[in-house]
């Protein structure tokens, strides 16, 4: 990686330091602004997946312009991984179950997106 700096050298999309915020106000100022409308995204479409541990970890984001996203969708590694329960249950007794959904390993907390 070539040496250099890592961040956007546009201030007006990167918040401002911890230590300006709080001895100055223009720098609160832009830091609530940055947090609360968002930095000004192009229109388009753009998807980002990310290896994780339980597996891809994916986000789709639709954007008109503006801060926020027109649409966002997160996929979650846990609920794709569920999808092969219809194919694992048959032949298997009801006492199965627990172990079956054991040994997929899932977080219940994704599944609910």
């Amino acid at each position: 990686m070539p040496s250099g700096p890592i961040c956007v050298v546009d201030p007006k999309n990167i918040l401002p330091k911890k230590t300006d915020v709080m001895t100055k106000m223009e720098e609160l100022i832009h830091q609530f602004i940055i947090t609360t409308q968002g930095i000004d995204a192009p229109v388009g479409e753009v998807y980002f997946g990310a290896e994780n541990p339980k597996g891809e970890l994916g986000f789709y984001i639709c954007s008109k312009g503006g801060g926020v996203p027109y649409r966002l969708k997160i996929r979650a590694p846990s609920f794709a991984n569920l999808s092969i329960i219809p194919s694992l249950l048959p032949g298997h007794y009801v006492s199965d179950v627990p172990a079956i959904l054991g040994s997929i390993d899932f977080v219940m907390g994704e599944c609910d997106r």
